[in-house]
């Protein structure tokens, strides 16, 4: 069954998360298109001052202190939205930790709650969002990272988690659709963003713990999740030059596992102190969207491209076409020259 999407102004969406970062930018951005929002992460103090900023902007919203590595917590989170604002139409994961260490020296403690974290909290939301949307359909939308799609050193247990929420998100849409449930299953992978999730990490490097590059806005990530929350989509990129990262990556994977080590000295500043809290186990309660020390690319050709497909494909084959005509036309003439 096709998925029949609200627009997001008569939505209500549960993202969890939304204490900060991403999370926080697209529940931002979903209050201020009309949405009705439910925020959930474990800071209470971030949480109840988001929702006193939305409101006091006329926007709808409410949140639910929640652990998204407990179902009972998540499965809660979504009554409380229920209770609060009659039904769910849409769902996002997007809570993440993360680790900035060698594989080697990550300790199985630290690597155990990290995957709590990012896939367990994923499968938690995803099958929770699933009980309330296979009724009356909806989209659930997961936030999950190129990481997922190449390896990468230092942070090798944040992207070994990617690729199990890869692996779990793709396998649910597989069986979904062979249910014929009315609901849209998205993942969107962000590149690099300006969020504070560096200094958010459990950071075992010399310094403060960086952004992999290129860095972008967050608020394109908010927006392929809106898109996504009114128009079923399989995937989005966000962020061209990470996009080609992956391509590369993909398609050189022998350089890139004898060269990718060049990448180590930019995931970590030694010239600035690092932040010593860390919200692996227990929430760093700031309420902050962004990196004290990164700064943002406002735009992603590759992220406005792939939201319209079509166009996207004939502009190309347009433009591949035209090269061909010069290029022959160029010949034509040489031959003619000769």
């Amino acid at each position: 069954m096709s998925p029949s999407l609200k627009p997001i102004e008569d939505q209500v969406v549960v993202i969890t998360g939304a204490s900060s970062g991403i999370g926080l930018v697209t529940a931002r951005a979903a209050a201020a298109k009309g949405a009705s929002v439910m925020l959930v992460a474990r800071g209470g103090a971030a949480l109840r001052a988001i929702v006193a900023e939305i409101e006091a902007g006329g926007g709808r919203a409410a949140c639910a202190i929640a652990d998204v590595g407990s179902l009972a917590e998540v499965r809660a989170a979504a009554d409380l939205a229920v209770a609060t604002f009659g039904r769910i139409d849409g769902w996002v994961n997007c809570a993440g930790v993360a680790i900035y260490a060698k594989l080697a020296e990550t300790s199985e403690d630290e690597h155990q709650r990290l995957f709590q974290t990012n896939y367990f909290g994923v499968v938690h939301g995803a099958l929770t969002a699933l009980e309330h949307l296979r009724e009356q359909g909806g989209a659930l939308v997961t936030v999950g990272s190129i990481a997922g799609d190449i390896p990468s050193p230092i942070m090798g247990a944040y992207d070994a988690s990617k690729h199990a929420v890869k692996g779990f998100i793709e396998s649910l849409r597989i069986e979904t659709n062979a249910d014929r449930l009315p609901v849209s299953i998205t993942l969107i992978k962000p590149a690099g963003m300006n969020t504070p999730i560096g200094e958010h990490a459990a950071n075992h490097l010399d310094g403060e713990a960086l952004i992999p590059p290129p860095v972008y806005d967050p608020a394109l990530v908010a927006d392929a999740v809106l898109d996504a929350l009114q128009h079923p989509r399989r995937e989005r990129t966000v962020g061209g030059i990470g996009r080609l990262q992956v391509l590369l990556g993909n398609h050189f994977p022998g350089l890139l596992a004898r060269f990718g080590g060049l990448l180590i000295p930019f995931l970590s500043d030694r010239d600035r102190r690092k932040t010593m809290a860390s919200n692996l186990a227990q929430p760093v309660d700031d309420g902050r969207a962004h990196s004290r020390h990164e700064s943002g690319r406002g735009l992603s050709a590759y992220a406005i491209a792939s939201r319209r497909p079509v166009a996207t494909t004939i502009a190309a084959a347009a433009i591949v076409g035209a090269t061909l005509l010069v290029a022959r036309t160029r010949n034509g003439a040489q031959t003619k020259a000769r």
